[in-house]
């Protein structure tokens, strides 16, 4: 049987690249990147808080590289839109902490084997997942979610909407009858704005920027999917004025839900933002999806979940797992093992095939790290290769 019930609501959400949350991720990722650039082997992991004028990045650095982290905050907070008070945070006047060291030795051993090979950084479990019900082989309710956000961040850049601040969050309910998505039942938007889309009062957003932000955000995004049964909140709790990171302190892999399957499929725990590739809660998390992806590119079943686990400097997992709620071509048993001859899934050989020493990660930071062609996991040129070792099983 399928994961889920045939005929049910499901709920996922996403958050505008102005969360304190994401903001935080982007500049894990943002320092990541710039380590690789000047290090590809540089062991990162990066972490970042933000709250009322204050942001503090912080965490274990070993690489060869030096450059200003003060002023690669300020750039992306720019690129977001913080640069006013009126959004919550000025990152060009505020306070700007750094607290970084190397990489414990005792991690690095395990790393750096003596046979050259790279053992995982740690131990883990991974979750990777796809379906068919997309073009893009992800959930409905995530990606629709994400697009929803993408679209109020656009908006706002593009000033149809100018009171708009970066700070957002989206979140869609899906109905599903007899297994497959037939309309969205509600949408629910909190979107950061200026008192110029108050109330007289001041108490409320008023309800012409309540139907700007349905007209020129929700309808374009969604619009296949509405239909007059459909429920729209903008604001429910009355208006989103105070915002960013004067209204809500914003810390590294705190969204990690959205980052991946809106809740659809399992999550083993394990942030991405701010890790390099011997973190295998990223580079593990990101070739389960890879593997999820082909398999159902391949039509070897319409939905499937593989789980990784991983020891501390242990080279091979510990463990590999395919599930496919019923609907593989063959047993599961034969996919897990077709999965072990197929890809590589060692650290080092997982880094070597997604190209993970590049400087790609502060692109993934918001609006989801799946189902985004621009990103090597997201590749489906394995299912040849799947295609034939299964007509030998």
């Amino acid at each position: 049987m399928p994961m889920y019930p045939e005929n049910m609501f499901f709920t996922s959400e996403s958050v505008t690249e102005g969360h304190p949350d994401k903001f935080c991720d982007q500049i894990s990722d943002a320092v990541l990147d710039e380590c690789l650039r000047h290090d590809p082997l540089a062991r990162v992991a990066c972490e970042c808080y933000v709250t009322m004028g204050m942001l503090i990045v912080g965490g274990e650095i070993s690489g060869s590289g030096l450059f200003d982290v003060s002023q690669l905050v300020r750039e992306v907070g720019n690129g977001i839109g913080y640069n006013s008070p009126e959004f919550g945070f000025d990152v060009n006047t505020a306070a700007i902490l750094r607290s970084i060291h190397g990489q414990s030795p005792d991690i690095s051993r395990g790393v750096v084997r003596e046979s050259g090979e790279i053992g995982a950084g740690d131990q883990g479990l991974m979750f990777g997942y796809a379906c068919n019900q997309t073009e893009e082989l992800m959930p409905v309710p995530i990606q629709l979610a994400h697009r929803l956000a993408r679209k109020l961040a656009e908006v706002r850049k593009q000033k149809l909407l100018p009171y708009l601040g970066p700070d957002g969050k989206t979140q869609v309910t899906v109905e599903y009858r007899g297994g497959r998505a037939v309309r969205v039942d509600q949408v629910v938007i909190a979107a950061s704005h200026t008192a110029a889309a108050t109330t007289a009062d001041g108490k409320f957003t008023c309800e012409e920027a309540k139907q700007e932000i349905i007209s020129k955000v929700v309808h374009p995004a969604l619009g296949h999917l509405l239909d007059g049964k459909t429920k729209i909140t903008i604001n429910g709790a009355g208006k989103f004025q105070v915002s960013g990171p004067q209204g809500d302190t914003g810390l590294t892999g705190r969204k990690i839900v959205a980052d991946t399957y809106g809740g659809w499929a399992p999550h083993g725990g394990g942030s991405f933002s701010g890790k390099d590739g011997t973190k295998v809660d990223r580079t593990a998390g990101y070739m389960s999806r890879y593997i999820a992806k082909n398999i159902v590119a391949a039509g070897l079943a319409d939905e499937c979940l593989l789980q990784l686990g991983y020891c501390i400097g242990l080279v091979d997992p510990v463990s590999v797992m395919v599930s496919t709620a019923g609907t593989g071509k063959l047993p599961d048993v034969s996919l897990t093992k077709l999965v072990r001859k197929v890809f590589p899934l060692t650290p080092g050989g997982m880094i070597d095939h997604l190209k993970l020493r590049e400087p790609v990660f502060r692109n993934t930071a918001c609006y989801g790290h799946f189902g985004r062609p621009e990103f090597a996991w997201e590749r489906v040129d394995a299912t040849e290769e799947l295609l034939s070792r299964a007509k030998k099983l």
